[in-house]
């Protein structure tokens, strides 16, 4: 008897439903039938996810710059003038500086630190290598373009919406002009919420769920007071940071369930038999 290998195609992602066999990536990246990122694959590329991802990627950054720029403007020229709003994040921060102590100011280091230049591209590092070895090639693009949209829209959104830093002694030698938004807090919710998130999606445990929740807000507080404690942001702009590093992380988990789709048009499903 010879074998045959037949090709059977695999039914439409609309036409499955629920029922779908499980596969490596996290739920939180599989497209929902007829979902807006379904859709957003069949109009741009049914069948390429490459071209379908970077279309995505591209339209999120650019919706993500429009609307920080839009909240910093509406921020510094509309709310904080309004009520002593303004004076009162101004007095957080000086609150903050009124009380520090050597063993904060050393916290306040290890936080900035954590979500900093040189800890973050080591874990974006240390991941990509990781998932490469694994060829999850959709978590390794997932890991580094939610950075990458998250730090190319702080470095447009500074540069165009100028704020100054709080008025009290910093513990660092940045622009004092680029307070909005806070960077390292929208960096720490990208990256490291974005890891907790594919964790959480991908083991049904309800004590890792909980412990990643737990880490996913933990991690952007510390990484905020911090930068608020060495005077770099006042509350606002942690607030907006927060914001940002959520909106990248929407960005990619859309951009990766329309790539998600897009590849399961394109391939199907090969069984092995035997003729009689």
């Amino acid at each position: 008897m010879d074998a045959e290998v037949i090709t059977v195609p695999r039914p439409p992602l609309e036409a499955r439903g629920d029922d779908r066999v499980e596969r490596p990536e996290p739920q939180v990246l599989e497209p929902r039938p007829n979902g807006p990122a379904d859709r957003f694959s069949r109009t741009f590329g049914p069948r390429n996810p490459v071209r379908v991802f970077v279309v995505a990627i591209l339209a999120g950054y650019a919706l993500l710059v429009t609307a920080m720029v839009f909240l910093g403007l509406v921020l510094i020229h509309v709310l904080l003038p309004l009520g002593g709003l303004g004076a009162d994040d101004e007095d957080f921060s000086r609150w903050l500086a009124n009380h520090r102590s050597s063993t904060q100011e050393h916290a306040s280091w290890i936080g900035s630190t954590l979500a900093g230049g040189l800890v973050i591209p080591v874990v974006i590092g240390v991941c990509l290598v990781t998932f490469l070895l694994m060829r999850r090639w959709l978590l390794a693009a997932f890991i580094l373009f939610v950075v990458a949209v998250e730090s190319a829209t702080y470095r447009v959104t500074s540069m165009i919406v100028e704020r100054r830093r709080p008025d009290v002694p910093r513990l660092e030698n940045l622009p004092v002009d680029a307070s909005y938004p806070s960077g390292h807090t929208a960096a720490s919710i990208a990256l490291y919420g974005g890891l907790l998130l594919l964790l959480a999606s991908r083991i049904h445990n309800t004590v890792v769920r909980v412990l990643a929740l737990v880490l996913g807000i933990a991690i952007p507080v510390f990484v905020g007071w911090s930068r608020a404690y060495r005077g770099m942001h006042h509350l606002s702009d942690l607030i907006a940071g927060a914001v940002l590093g959520l909106g990248a992380l929407v960005v990619l988990v859309f951009a990766s369930r329309a790539a998600r789709a897009a590849t399961e048009r394109r391939d199907g499903t090969t069984v092995a038999g035997d003729s009689p």
